[in-house]
Protein backbone atom coordinates (compact mmCIF):
# COMPACT_ATOMS: atom_id res chain seq x y z
CA UNK A 1 0.00 0.00 0.00
CA UNK A 2 1.19 3.47 -0.79
CA UNK A 3 1.28 6.23 1.95
CA UNK A 4 -1.52 5.51 4.28
CA UNK A 5 -3.50 8.86 4.53
CA UNK A 6 -6.26 9.28 7.19
CA UNK A 7 -9.11 10.49 5.88
CA UNK A 8 -11.98 11.96 7.80
CA UNK A 9 -13.77 9.09 7.87
CA UNK A 10 -11.20 7.04 9.86
CA UNK A 11 -10.21 9.68 12.36
CA UNK A 12 -14.19 9.06 13.14
CA UNK A 13 -14.10 5.24 13.41
CA UNK A 14 -11.08 6.10 15.45
CA UNK A 15 -12.30 7.87 17.64
CA UNK A 16 -15.17 5.23 18.11
CA UNK A 17 -12.68 2.63 18.31
CA UNK A 18 -14.50 0.87 15.75
CA UNK A 19 -11.75 -1.51 14.14
CA UNK A 20 -11.59 -1.00 9.99
CA UNK A 21 -9.14 -2.22 7.69
CA UNK A 22 -7.71 0.65 5.19
CA UNK A 23 -7.27 -0.46 1.45
CA UNK A 24 -6.14 2.15 -0.64
CA UNK A 25 -6.05 1.71 -4.94
CA UNK A 26 -5.45 4.54 -5.78
CA UNK A 27 -2.30 4.21 -7.42
CA UNK A 28 -4.70 2.11 -9.97
CA UNK A 29 -6.98 3.01 -12.83
CA UNK A 30 -9.67 1.70 -11.03
CA UNK A 31 -12.87 3.63 -11.50
CA UNK A 32 -15.90 1.55 -11.34
CA UNK A 33 -16.66 -0.43 -8.40
CA UNK A 34 -16.01 -3.55 -10.01
CA UNK A 35 -12.81 -2.31 -10.70
CA UNK A 36 -12.09 -1.55 -7.24
CA UNK A 37 -13.35 -4.60 -6.29
CA UNK A 38 -10.85 -6.46 -8.91
CA UNK A 39 -7.83 -4.42 -7.57
CA UNK A 40 -8.76 -5.22 -3.86
CA UNK A 41 -9.31 -8.60 -4.82
CA UNK A 42 -12.65 -8.78 -2.78
CA UNK A 43 -15.74 -10.38 -4.15
CA UNK A 44 -18.07 -7.39 -5.53
CA UNK A 45 -20.88 -8.70 -3.26
CA UNK A 46 -18.53 -7.42 -0.38
CA UNK A 47 -17.65 -4.20 -1.69
CA UNK A 48 -20.35 -1.55 -1.30
CA UNK A 49 -21.50 1.81 -3.05
CA UNK A 50 -22.74 4.59 -1.26
CA UNK A 51 -26.01 6.10 -3.15
CA UNK A 52 -27.35 9.24 -2.47
CA UNK A 53 -31.58 9.85 -3.67
CA UNK A 54 -34.61 12.61 -2.57
CA UNK A 55 -37.81 11.66 -1.92
CA UNK A 56 -40.99 13.41 -3.08
CA UNK A 57 -40.84 15.19 0.17
CA UNK A 58 -37.78 16.73 -0.92
CA UNK A 59 -36.40 14.36 1.93
CA UNK A 60 -32.81 13.34 1.13
CA UNK A 61 -31.98 8.85 1.85
CA UNK A 62 -28.55 7.41 1.37
CA UNK A 63 -28.43 3.87 -0.03
CA UNK A 64 -26.00 1.14 0.01
CA UNK A 65 -25.93 -1.56 -2.59
CA UNK A 66 -22.88 -3.58 -3.82
CA UNK A 67 -21.22 -2.21 -6.31
CA UNK A 68 -22.08 -4.65 -9.17
CA UNK A 69 -26.00 -4.33 -8.22
CA UNK A 70 -28.62 -1.31 -9.14
CA UNK A 71 -30.88 0.74 -6.91
CA UNK A 72 -34.12 -0.61 -7.54
CA UNK A 73 -36.20 2.36 -6.96
CA UNK A 74 -39.32 1.56 -6.20
CA UNK A 75 -37.75 -1.04 -2.96
CA UNK A 76 -35.93 1.91 -2.18
CA UNK A 77 -39.05 4.76 -1.80
CA UNK A 78 -40.75 1.40 0.25
CA UNK A 79 -38.32 1.34 2.68
CA UNK A 80 -38.03 4.93 2.89
CA UNK A 81 -41.64 5.42 3.68
CA UNK A 82 -41.64 7.89 -0.09
CA UNK A 83 -43.75 7.56 -2.73
CA UNK A 84 -41.07 7.58 -5.10
CA UNK A 85 -37.52 8.31 -5.30
CA UNK A 86 -34.85 9.72 -7.44
CA UNK A 87 -30.78 10.03 -7.44
CA UNK A 88 -29.58 13.30 -6.80
CA UNK A 89 -27.69 15.06 -9.28
CA UNK A 90 -23.65 15.04 -9.44
CA UNK A 91 -23.26 18.51 -8.60
CA UNK A 92 -25.52 18.16 -5.65
CA UNK A 93 -23.39 15.73 -4.00
CA UNK A 94 -20.65 17.57 -2.59
CA UNK A 95 -22.37 21.04 -0.87
CA UNK A 96 -25.19 18.27 0.37
CA UNK A 97 -22.96 15.72 2.18
CA UNK A 98 -19.40 17.10 1.85
CA UNK A 99 -18.17 14.61 -0.71
CA UNK A 100 -17.36 13.98 -4.80
CA UNK A 101 -18.73 11.32 -6.70
CA UNK A 102 -16.62 8.11 -6.36
CA UNK A 103 -15.44 9.27 -2.87
CA UNK A 104 -19.25 8.84 -1.05
CA UNK A 105 -18.84 7.30 2.10
CA UNK A 106 -21.95 7.07 4.70
CA UNK A 107 -19.88 7.94 7.42
CA UNK A 108 -19.23 11.64 8.12
CA UNK A 109 -21.57 13.11 6.21
CA UNK A 110 -22.70 17.25 6.74
CA UNK A 111 -25.72 15.90 7.79
CA UNK A 112 -27.46 12.45 9.28
CA UNK A 113 -29.91 11.46 6.43
CA UNK A 114 -31.94 8.74 6.65
CA UNK A 115 -29.90 5.02 5.60
CA UNK A 116 -30.73 2.28 4.12
CA UNK A 117 -28.31 -0.86 3.52
CA UNK A 118 -28.35 -4.17 1.25
CA UNK A 119 -29.59 -7.05 3.35
CA UNK A 120 -27.03 -9.00 1.67
CA UNK A 121 -24.42 -7.41 4.00
CA UNK A 122 -26.17 -9.19 7.10
CA UNK A 123 -24.52 -12.40 5.21
CA UNK A 124 -20.94 -11.11 5.46
CA UNK A 125 -18.22 -10.72 7.79
CA UNK A 126 -16.60 -7.17 6.73
CA UNK A 127 -17.98 -5.46 3.99
CA UNK A 128 -15.70 -2.48 2.27
CA UNK A 129 -17.03 1.15 1.98
CA UNK A 130 -15.42 4.44 0.54
CA UNK A 131 -13.14 6.22 3.19
CA UNK A 132 -14.37 9.70 1.79
CA UNK A 133 -11.90 10.01 -0.34
CA UNK A 134 -11.15 8.15 -3.98
CA UNK A 135 -8.60 5.71 -3.63
CA UNK A 136 -8.93 4.89 -0.36
CA UNK A 137 -12.10 2.49 1.21
CA UNK A 138 -12.31 1.35 4.27
CA UNK A 139 -12.97 -2.45 5.38
CA UNK A 140 -15.34 -3.28 8.65
CA UNK A 141 -18.25 -5.17 10.02
CA UNK A 142 -21.58 -4.26 8.76
CA UNK A 143 -22.98 -4.05 12.70
CA UNK A 144 -19.74 -1.77 13.11
CA UNK A 145 -20.95 0.32 10.47
CA UNK A 146 -24.46 0.46 11.49
CA UNK A 147 -23.06 1.45 14.94
CA UNK A 148 -21.37 4.59 13.58
CA UNK A 149 -23.97 5.65 11.10
CA UNK A 150 -27.99 4.17 12.48
CA UNK A 151 -28.90 2.06 9.25
CA UNK A 152 -31.81 0.07 8.35
CA UNK A 153 -31.10 -3.33 6.79
CA UNK A 154 -33.72 -3.72 3.74
CA UNK A 155 -34.10 -5.49 0.10
CA UNK A 156 -32.72 -2.47 -2.16
CA UNK A 157 -31.67 -4.04 -5.26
Amino acid sequence: MAKAEKTNVMRLLDSKKIPYTIHYYGDTDAVSGTDVAAVLGESPEKVFKTLVTVGRSKQHYVFIIPVEKELDLKKAASAAGEKNIEMIRSKELLPLTGYIHGGCSPVGMKKQFPTFMDISAQKLDTVCVSAGKIGYQVELAPDQLSGMVPVSFCDLT
